[in-house]
């Protein structure tokens, strides 16, 4: 897979040398060559100075046939913009867009384009740990308040079937991982100790739904993409 990169700071960086690492075909774009330096004398991947806001630029770096499209600079507007150009002149599918102001999120995903929020990822993380959460929510989504949990069922939980877990429009268990089998579970599906399940989980239910695993060690978590 092809990926362009737009934004070489401490995020873009190492974003660019996990992609790589795992043998996709990298572009990383940034107006300061200085910053290139951060990717390392053995990045495999290909550099482009400019702008991502540069159609020209974005040609260069060959975002005609990219797979997916990342802006990570540090000002909203040039990604946003550079993300509008990568989707609308480029037909780039896949394009992720961090941002710093959360009630812009909102708009640019009725845009089409994906974003992710580090204030209020950044927010999340400090609540979980000030109302000492068993498990942290993940910082994926980015809808509204909506978290998404990863836990492991618990000794005291198992015997739970999932029914009595969910709640109309405010929890919904979204996947459920045994045995290195990964499946979406119904409502009779009882749950066992060691279990992981993914939990999709309203602001209004989150307390309530914590109290659940109150007694648990805290579980460890996985983004969900």
């Amino acid at each position: 897979m092809k990926y362009v990169i737009v934004g070489c700071g401490r995020v873009g960086s190492q974003l660019a040398k996990l992609l790589a690492a795992e043998g996709h075909d990298v572009v990383v774009i940034d107006e300061n060559p200085a910053a290139f330096k951060r990717l390392g004398v053995r990045f495999p991947g290909r550099v482009e100075v400019g702008t991502g806001i540069d159609y020209d630029v974005l040609k260069r770096a060959g975002a005609a046939d990219a797979d997916g499209f990342v802006a990570v600079t540090d000002g909203d507007n040039r990604n946003v913009m550079a993300a509008l150009i990568a989707q609308r002149m480029f037909g780039i599918k896949k394009i992720v867009a961090r941002i710093y102001d959360p009630p812009r999120g909102q708009l640019y995903r009725e845009l089409g384009i994906e974003t992710v929020c580090p204030t209020t990822m950044g927010a999340k993380v400090i609540r979980d740990r000030l109302l000492n959460m068993p498990f942290e929510s993940t910082p994926s989504f980015d809808y509204g308040g909506i978290s998404a949990l990863s836990i492991i069922v618990p000794k005291d939980v198992a015997g739970t079937r999932v029914a009595e877990l969910e709640q109309d429009a405010r929890v919904k268990i979204a996947a459920l991982r045994r045995g290195g089998r990964v499946v979406i579970p119904g409502n009779d599906v009882v749950l066992q100790e060691g279990d992981e399940i993914r939990a999709i989980v309203a602001p209004e239910a989150l307390e309530q739904f914590s109290k659940r695993f109150a007694t648990s060690a805290k579980a460890p978590v996985e983004i969900i993409s």
